[in-house]
């Protein structure tokens, strides 16, 4: 399975920092942590790649090539995030969204197969059981939020890990 995983942009606010990061040597004051918890606790032999919005574009090829997207929004997040889901399910893409906005909102996010209401380390294990099983639901929620040693991925998914010292499935570089 190859999952591509979305962070979407954040407009040109006050919040956004836009103007000052430059000054840094920065291009995004957010890194997209929700993403890269979500990515740990992925089976290990799904392949993955993360687009931050913020600091590149989103390409055509990108969507092509993922079976699934994963996207995460705060609220500043979610014109963005409905371009991200039009975009993706125009591309015939199963499409997976959660978050601060996801989960604050009473809002629905159009397009999006698979709602995640809450902290996913709590719920993303079902998920990727039901999808096997071929019974994925449209909304996961979580009954409480998780205990901080839970969000490792040995002890919230069952002992899916990435391999250490890969990244997107090929052997990671001298840092």
């Amino acid at each position: 399975m190859k999952i591509l995983l979305i962070n979407p942009e954040f407009p040109d606010t006050y919040w956004s920092f836009r103007h000052a990061l430059p000054f840094e040597g920065k291009r995004c004051a957010f890194p997209p942590l929700g993403l890269l918890t979500v990515s740990a606790l992925l089976p290990a032999e799904w392949e993955r790649r993360l687009i931050d919005l913020n600091v590149q574009s989103l390409k055509t090829s990108d969507i092509d090539w993922a079976d699934m997207v994963f996207a995460t929004a705060m609220l500043v997040q979610k014109d963005s995030l409905k371009q991200v889901v039009q975009r993706c399910k125009s591309r015939g893409k199963r499409v997976v969204v959660g978050g601060p906005y996801v989960t604050t909102t009473v809002e629905s996010v159009p397009g999006a197969d698979h709602i995640f209401v809450g902290e996913a380390e709590t719920t993303l294990l079902q998920f990727v059981k039901d999808l096997a099983a071929g019974v994925a639901k449209p909304r996961y929620e979580a009954a409480e939020r998780p205990a901080l040693a839970a969000t490792s991925p040995q002890t919230a998914a069952g002992g899916h890990r990435a391999p250490r010292g890969r990244r997107n499935g090929a052997p990671a570089t001298s840092r």
